[in-house]
């Protein structure tokens, strides 16, 4: 059995790698821990974007204003209006390309999360909102009441996911048990099948994939050493 991370469930709280759209995001930071499933009930072509409607209860309205972040599926996208019952937000041709965002049918539940806010227990791990890329449900293992799903991972992020490391999959704060070349493994709880969109996915379905933003930074600066000057004497 695997370490326990906080695995990205419905948590009540208080009132961007190839990054999509920089105009679509506030750099404000998510948990990974999932507030609620909303369900898309409108999808607005709006060259060169679309206006997404989504359906959310009374609870995560409370408090919202235009203006706000909120990650969809993991992915950062801004409130432009609040109507009763539904939020919409507008999202770029970049990100409709790089999420599954492009890929919603209404009537289909995402998770969301709202920013966190000064003073929030941390649960998760840090999630910016910044989908790296599309990735993909390879398996899906029964182990009742439990389940081990594999994603595919890109070979330009898999360095950047390791074993008992975290990653954000459509948003959910996740601990890897298995870190491979071209793939990773984690292991869900029942709870979070239940509460997240994870227990209707599928084999074959499209996921947003966000690798630790710490494994970015400290590969970025492994590849920098490699070309630091050497200011050492030679022979030293």
């Amino acid at each position: 059995m695997r370490e326990i991370h906080a695995e990205a469930i419905l948590y009540p709280r208080p009132p961007i790698a190839e990054s999509v759209s920089a105009n679509e995001s506030m750099h404000r930071m998510f948990t990974g821990l999932v507030e609620t499933i909303g369900r898309l009930v409108a999808s607005v072509e709006n060259p060169p974007g679309r206006t997404l409607r989504i359906e959310v209860g009374s609870e995560l309205r409370t408090g919202m204003a235009i203006g706000d972040s909120i990650a969809i599926n993991g992915c950062c996208l801004t409130v432009v209006r609040i109507a009763d019952g539904g939020i919409d937000f507008e999202a770029g041709e970049e990100t409709l390309s790089r999420t599954n965002l492009g890929q919603l049918t209404v009537g289909q539940g995402v998770n969301l999360e709202r920013s966190v806010a000064v003073g929030t227990r941390m649960g998760g791990h840090y999630v910016s909102g910044h989908i790296d890329a599309l990735s993909q449900v390879l398996d899906i293992v029964p182990d009742p009441p439990w389940a081990k799903y594999w994603f595919s991972v890109p070979a330009k992020f898999a360095k950047q996911v390791a074993a008992k490391g975290s990653v954000a999959v459509d948003g959910i704060s996740l601990t890897v048990v298995d870190a491979c070349d071209d793939r990773f493994s984690v292991a869900l709880i029942p709870h979070t099948l239940s509460v997240t969109t994870l227990g209707v996915r599928r084999i074959g379905d499209s996921v947003n994939l966000e690798t630790d933003i710490l494994a970015k930074y400290i590969e970025r600066q492994l590849e920098e050493r490699l070309h630091w000057p050497n200011d050492k004497p030679a022979g030293i």
